[in-house]
């Protein structure tokens, strides 16, 4: 490409040389024919002027009268017509033309200077000719531009190509050291090149990419690893009694046998349930942006669990966010399964506004959790040793899911201090005005 910009350049440039030289040479061309006529005009002034003309180092010289009748000629020139008719206007002493296929002439171009001579006797024309010059001005000057155009185009490629080649060179080794990276060892990096331009920072880029590729898989291998150890264990239960059910049918009681696979398939159910809530969640499913009362949204869903009694409410109304209604109910939801998971006696619900944000805050009053597994918690397939003995059905991915929705709304799901039990603190950007009345 570079190359043919070059060649189109050198061309251009060429045509202009051309035309600026053809110019001046045309130029100096007519002037020498000037000076040939005013030489034969000096001869008539002299009363030299004899036929044939002796040599003006030009290709023609012809001498007529007023009347057009030829009174002498070069050597070339003898017992042929007038070159042309032209004659200069009245009152100037000199006309130019170019003329072709004319008499001396049948198959070229010639320059032609006629120039006026006065004298008593009645006045001469003196017509100087001389050929045309080509528009290549001279086979050595062509030879030249060709030349230089040849030269110019050949270096810009060969230094293009060097150029490219050198500047190419971090790009082929990226590429094939992206080539080799497979998804069974993603440790591998691209190298970075020496110099700090943009190439540095595409590999950069790049290796700040298979950074978080390589821990997205991590997570996803965990993520398997836990989802089938998990799954593992209810699919087992339920073999292992209808094993033994089948293994002494007279001797088992039916009806238990069927409560406990039960269980083990609500649990299953459960963990299938959620594991689907996490895949549409990674899916990027998008989130439905509409308004939504969060103390509506509390009430509604604290009034539906059936232990109510032990609920709480504190509730500022009039905080309005915009969000996925049943992804915030959801959030709710799993934060008050695991409240009352671990409540000794009271989970409690307080919903404020705080400056742009709505603060919604989910309190138990059971042991809590100690601060350096407040993010472990969080984490998918998590069970603290509290929470297994407390509760054998629950699935490890509650709080991972709400922290995940938190997120989804631009919110944030922590654990902070309290005086009794575990305290989770939802933030998230409100809408409108914020008001200071309460309602329970």
């Amino acid at each position: 490409m570079a190359s043919t910009v070059m060649a189109l350049a050198c061309a251009g440039v060429s045509v202009l040389v051309f035309m600026g030289v053809h110019s001046l040479a045309v130029t100096q061309r007519v002037q020498h024919i000037i000076l040939a006529d005013l030489r034969v005009s000096h001869l008539i002034k002299l009363g030299r002027l004899r036929h044939p003309i002796p040599d003006q180092d030009i290709s023609a010289v012809q001498v007529l009268d007023e009347a057009g009748r030829i009174i002498a000629t070069t050597r070339n020139m003898a017992g042929l017509d007038p070159i042309t008719p032209l004659t200069p206007p009245d009152l100037k002493a000199e006309a130019h033309t170019l003329t072709c296929s004319s008499p001396g002439f049948p198959d070229d171009c010639v320059h032609v200077v006629v120039l006026r001579h006065y004298r008593d006797a009645g006045n001469l024309l003196i017509y100087g000719a001389d050929p045309v010059i080509p528009w290549f001005v001279h086979p050595v000057l062509l030879a030249v531009m060709a030349a230089a155009t040849l030269t110019l185009t050949t270096a810009t490629a060969y230094g293009t190509y060097r150029m490219i080649n050198r500047t190419l060179a971090p790009v082929d080794s990226l590429r094939t050291e992206l080539a080799e990276i497979t998804a069974s060892d993603l440790s591998r990096r691209v190298p970075l090149p020496p110099r700090r331009d943009e190439l540095r920072g595409l590999a950069e880029t790049v290796n700040q990419t298979l950074d978080r590729l390589q821990q997205a898989v991590e997570r996803q291998r965990r993520f398997a690893s836990d989802a089938s150890h998990d799954l593992r264990s209810p699919i087992t239960a339920i073999r292992t009694q209808v094993e033994d059910a089948l293994a002494n049918p007279d001797d088992t009681d039916w009806p238990k046998t069927a409560e406990a696979m039960t269980s083990s398939l609500d649990r299953l159910q459960a963990i299938v349930t959620d594991l689907l809530v996490i895949a549409r969640l990674d899916s990027g499913e998008r989130v439905t942006r509409d308004h939504i009362d969060l103390a509506e949204l509390a009430r509604a869903e604290t009034g539906r669990r059936s232990r109510g009694e032990r609920l709480v409410t504190d509730l500022q109304p009039g905080v309005v966010v915009s969000g996925d209604r049943l992804q915030l109910a959801r959030l709710l939801t799993n934060l008050l399964d695991n409240g009352e998971r671990h409540a000794a006696s009271t989970v409690t619900v307080s919903l404020r506004r705080e400056g742009d944000h709505a603060v919604m805050e989910v309190v138990d009053d059971g042991e809590g959790i100690r601060p350096e597994h407040r993010e472990v918690v969080f984490q998918r397939f998590t069970r603290l040793a509290a929470g297994r003995e407390k509760d054998t059905q629950g699935t490890g991915l509650g709080l991972a899911i709400a922290r995940e929705i938190a997120e989804r709304h631009e919110g944030t799901l922590t654990i902070e201090d309290s005086p009794v039990g575990a305290r989770f603190v939802f933030r998230m950007p409100a809408l409108g005005l914020p008001t200071n009345r309460r309602t329970p």
